[in-house]
């Protein structure tokens, strides 16, 4: 019988094989056709044990099925579900309309999967051995599944649009010609995006995708030693959160779940830059225990990334570069040990409303934060760090950071200027610390008072002049502007006027240093 002669009454093809009849009739019978052997060496579809032509198929029946097949019997729903069966040939349904439902698990396919533009309902390829899958533009109504597949010369899903869920669950993707495991630029996902346990040899490039609900890639490990980016996803959208966290490991474990105590966990490991540039994200971005391995020149770049929260609790990258220019979280949770030295972080325009850390991570250690993210000085950091810390009620520890930041500028200056900084700081900590001026005030009266009341001093004209007080006339001295009537009225010779002539001077310091810091405070508020 000639291909598509009497298919429309279910009749079976002549040249059909044994197992392309069986695949048939379970085709319009809607049952699973399993060919495995009971033995799971055998049966495993990345093992090198043969499969022989009793467990194989030709993918152009395959694809007739799909495409063109037979009317299910009556009250059943035809569906194509092959378990343990080999796929000889190219799959091709470009540009095709697949209306029955596919799955396929622990199938062995001898060449490449093509389905671009293709269109189906809902397909699933579970624990499958796939030399490539092609499937850029491809559209699903339902889900996509790859979970445990292996694929040995990448997958592509370029602009593709997956209108529920898109899992990729332990998963093994080696990398194509151009360097990249996993190709999904500008593709739509409806819903959740789960890669939890994968692992990825070669670039996963995601530039422009977009998630409906959360992207997890928990557990997965990420190794890229060909070219500079492992995970490369710049303008990025999810809706709601990034995990790049620990997965449990084990059948018990749910996707999706956060492990419980006590569960064996494998971490998310990256061996390669990262870049999310321009990620918008609803929720969170969740570092959680996420481990870095960066050469000198690749980095975790978040340049311009938006999020509620960015939890940056991983292991320091112990080289490589951390990069958060421009970016904009409502809050930063964050510990001590996760942020790199100087030189290897860079926080120029960075925002953050809320500062909420994971054990201490005391003020002294924050300022080396801060400073280690500014190799030369840049105001900006220390102002959003000390607006924070007012926002939260912490007045004095802010009036500290602005005060670091003075020192830290200080370096920068002229010599004279920074004498002038050193003589600022060591009286009353640039006005930070306007209590400074009242102790030194008070100690130099003191000792002007006490100086000054060892000699009598003539008066300079023998009519009216009000009585020697030495406590007041170095009181007079000292403040600037206000008229005590003492100065004026006494003759001083010698080192007398240049005690005068001191306490005059340092009284001027104090009054500018003080009425420089009420400037800065009245400024803030």
């Amino acid at each position: 019988m000639t291909e598509g002669a009497g298919i429309r009454d279910g009749d079976l093809p002549d040249d059909l094989t044994a197992a392309e009849a069986g695949m048939w009739q379970a085709f319009r019978n809607g049952t699973v056709y399993d060919l495995s052997s009971g033995d799971s060496v055998v049966d495993d579809p990345h093992g090198g044990h043969p499969w022989g032509p009793e467990r194989t198929v030709r993918a152009r029946i395959v694809c007739w099925l799909l495409l063109d097949g037979p009317p299910a019997l009556a009250g059943r729903v035809s569906s194509l579900k092959l378990t343990g069966v080999q796929i000889s040939g190219t799959l091709d349904l470009a540009g095709g309309t697949v209306v029955p439902y596919l799955e396929m698990k622990g199938c062995r396919f001898e060449r490449e999967i093509l389905l671009p533009e293709a269109r189906f309902t809902t397909a699933r390829f579970v624990d499958c051995s796939v030399p490539r899958l092609e499937a850029a533009r491809v559209h699903t109504e339902g889900d996509l599944h790859l979970p445990r597949c292996r694929f040995h010369n990448g997958v592509r899903l370029t602009d593709a649009h997956i209108g529920t869920d898109l899992l990729m669950n332990q998963a093994i993707v080696y990398r194509d010609r151009s360097g990249r495991s996993i190709a999904a630029d500008g593709m739509t996902v409806g819903q959740d995006l789960q890669a939890e346990l994968l692992e990825s040899h070669g670039e996963l490039s995601l530039r422009s995708a977009t998630i409906g609900v959360s992207l997890s890639l928990r557990g997965a490990r990420l190794t890229n030693p060909y070219t500079r980016l492992a995970l490369n996803a710049p303008q990025l959208t999810v809706e709601r959160t990034l995990y790049l966290t620990p997965a449990g490991v084990g059948a018990s474990m749910l996707s999706g779940a956060t492990p419980a105590r006590g569960t064996r966990i494998q971490r998310f490991e990256c061996q390669g830059g990262v870049r999310l540039d321009d990620g918008r994200f609803g929720d969170a971005v969740d570092l959680e225990r996420a481990r870095f391995t960066f050469t000198e020149d690749q980095e975790l770049s978040l340049r311009r990334v938006q999020a509620p929260e960015l939890r940056f609790l991983g292991e320091k990258p112990q080289r490589g570069k951390v990069v958060l220019s421009g970016a904009r979280v409502g809050n930063l949770v964050d510990r001590a040990s996760a942020w790199p030295g100087p030189g290897s972080l860079h926080m120029g325009g960075f925002v953050y409303e809320n500062l909420v850390p994971h054990g201490p991570f005391p003020l002294a250690e924050r300022l080396e934060w801060v400073a280690a993210a500014t190799a030369e000085y840049n105001p900006e950091p220390y102002e959003r760090l000390a607006a924070v810390l007012r926002a939260g009620g912490e007045d004095e520890d802010a009036r500290e950071v602005l005060l670091a930041k003075q020192r830290r500028r200080r370096e920068s200056l002229p010599l004279a200027a920074k004498l002038w900084g050193y003589v600022q700081d060591w009286t009353v900590a640039y006005g930070y610390r306007p209590g400074r001026a009242a102790v030194w005030m008070a100690v130099l009266w003191a000792a002007g008072s006490m100086a000054f009341a060892h000699a009598s001093h003539p008066p300079l004209k023998g009519g009216d002049h009000p009585v020697w007080n030495p406590a007041l006339f170095a009181l007079d001295l000292l403040l600037p502007v206000i008229d005590l009537g003492q100065v004026g009225f006494w003759q001083l010779r010698g080192g007398w006027q240049w005690l005068a002539a001191a306490l005059v001077l340092l009284g001027w310091i104090l009054a500018t240093t003080v009425a420089a810091g009420a400037t800065r405070t009245l400024r803030r508020s």
